[in-house]
C-alpha cells in the first residue's frame, strides 16, 4: 500500500541518517489525536554518558516535557505517533530534508526538499559551562585531592569541584556589581579544609589579575597547619589561614567578608564583623538557627502560622526564615541591599539560604535615610512580637 510505503520509507530514512551520522532533528507536527493539550512532538539525538539517546520534547499548550529514549525504542516512537494523530513529519539532515504528510483526503505524500542545516547539533546532553576555576595544573587541587598530578578530576570530587564552580560563579557576579578596585582584603570565616578559600583566592589573582589577601579564619589547628602548607606549595603568597574564632577575629580593613555554614550566632558574629568593618560585601549561608527557634518554643505565643509551627519542621523551618530575615533587616539599616537566595553547597546536601549584603553609598543625613532606619527597626520590632522572640543576636551584638 502507498500509505504505508511512504511512512515505511520515511523510517527507513530516519534509520539511515542516525547510521549515517547525518541526522539533525525531527518534528511532528499537526496533531489530530486524542490529547487535546499536545501541540508538536521534537527529536534530537544526544549523548548521556557515552549513550546514544533521542530527545523527545512534547510541547503542550502550557508546558514542555523532555524524554529521552534508547534509538530503536525513539525509532519505533516516532512511527507510532504518525499513525496517531500526527499529520506532519520532517527529518532534518545534513544531506536533505524528508517531509511525510497526511493531506485532508486522507492520501499520505512524501517529499524531499534541499536541507535546511548543513552543521549538525551538538550531542552532548548538557551545555558545557565554561568553568571559572580550571583544574588543569592547580597544585591546591591536586593537594587537596580534587584532582590528579595531570588535572583530571578525581571522580569521586566531581561533585566538590561542581560546588567550587557554582560558588565562584555566584561570588564572581556579585564581585561585579562593586567598583573596580573594592576587593582589596577578604576574610573567610570558618574556612575548614580551604576548597573555596583557595578557589576565591585563585579566580580573584589568576582571572580577575586583582592583587588582594586573603584569609582563612578556622578553629581547628590540623586545618589551619594543612591549608597554610598547601598555600605554600601553590606559590600563593597573599593567603594565609589563621587559627581562632569568628569572634575573636579581628576584621579591620576587610571589604568582602564571607561565612560559609557558620553555626547558629556563629553567623550573627560574621555579619558584626563585617558591618563594622564597613565591608562592601558580605555574604552567608546560615545554618542550625537555634537561637530564635529556642525564643520561639519558650514563648509558645499563639499567632496565625501556629497550626504550622506546632509541628517540628514547620517550627525549624519557620526559625530559619524569621532568623535570617531579621538578619536581612538588619544590614538593610546598616546601609546594605540585601539579596537572599538559594545555594547548592553539594550535590548531597540540602539547598542552603545564601544571603548577601551589598554596601550602599553613605546618605546618613539625609531625612529619607533617617526614616528608612526607623521604619526597619519598627519592622524588626513587630516581628520579635509576633514569633514571641525576646531578642535576636546580631541586634544585641549591635546593640540595636
Amino acid at each position: 500500500m502507498v500509505v504505508a510505503t511512504h511512512k515505511e520509507d520515511f523510517i527507513s530514512a530516519l534509520v539511515h541518517s542516525l547510521e549515517s551520522k547525518s541526522f539533525a532533528k525531527i518534528s511532528l507536527g499537526n496533531y489530530r489525536g486524542d490529547d487535546e493539550a499536545l501541540k508538536q512532538i521534537l527529536v534530537r539525538h544526544i549523548l548521556i554518558k557515552r549513550e546514544e539517546k533521542l530527545a523527545f520534547t512534547f510541547r503542550y499548550k502550557t508546558r514542555d516535557i523532555t524524554k529521552n529514549y534508547d534509538l530503536s525504542d525513539g525509532v519505533n516512537l516516532i512511527a507510532e505517533y504518525l499513525n496517531k494523530g500526527f499529520k506532519i513529519g520532517t527529518l532534518f539532515t545534513s544531506d536533505k530534508d524528508l517531509i511525510v504528510e497526511e493531506l485532508n483526503n486522507g492520501k499520505i505524500v512524501l517529499r524531499v526538499a534541499k536541507a535546511s542545516t548543513k552543521e549538525l547539533p551538538a550531542t552532548n546532553h548538557d551545555k558545557a559551562k565554561a568553568k571559572l576555576i580550571n583544574p588543569d595544573a592547580k597544585p591546591y587541587l591536586t593537594e587537596l585531592k580534587i584532582t590528579d598530578a595531570e588535572g583530571k578530576v578525581f571522580k569521586n570530587a566531581q561533585d566538590k569541584f561542581r560546588q567550587i564552580n557554582h560558588y565562584i560563579e555566584i561570588l564572581s557576579s556579585l564581585i561585579k556589581e562593586l567598583p573596580a578596585g573594592t576587593i582589596r582584603k577578604v576574610a573567610d570565616m570558618g574556612s575548614g579544609k580551604g576548597y573555596l578559600t583557595f578557589a576565591l583566592y585563585d579566580y580573584l589573582h589568576s582571572v580577575l589579575k586583582l592583587n588582594t589577601e586573603v584569609i582563612g579564619v578556622e578553629y581547628r589547628r590540623d586545618m589551619v597547619d594543612l591549608c597554610n602548607d598547601v598555600a605554600a606549595k601553590s606559590s600563593f603568597d597573599q593567603l594565609k589561614f589563621v587559627q581562632g574564632t569568628i569572634e575573636g577575629y579581628d576584621a579591620v580593613d576587610v571589604n568582602l567578608l564571607i561565612a560559609l555554614h557558620a553555626c547558629d550566632t556563629a553567623t550573627d558574629d560574621a555579619i558584626f564583623k563585617g558591618i563594622k568593618a564597613n565591608a562592601a560585601l558580605i555574604v552567608v549561608a546560615p545554618c542550625c538557627h537555634k537561637q530564635i527557634r529556642r525564643e520561639i518554643e519558650q514563648s509558645k505565643i499563639k499567632n496565625d502560622v501556629s497550626f504550622l509551627t506546632k509541628y517540628g519542621i514547620f517550627l525549624e523551618r519557620q526559625a530559619e526564615m524569621v532568623t535570617d530575615g531579621i538578619r536581612a533587616l538588619i544590614l538593610e539599616y546598616f546601609g546594605y541591599k540585601t539579596k537572599v537566595f538559594e545555594f547548592i553547597s553539594d550535590a548531597h546536601t540540602p539547598k542552603n539560604v545564601l544571603v548577601v549584603g551589598v554596601k550602599k553609598a553613605e546618605n546618613l543625613k539625609s531625612k529619607a535615610e533617617k526614616e528608612r532606619k526607623e521604619e526597619i527597626l519598627r519592622k524588626i520590632k513587630a516581628s520579635k512580637a509576633y514569633f514571641g522572640i525576646g531578642y535576636h543576636h546580631l541586634e544585641r551584638l549591635l546593640d540595636l
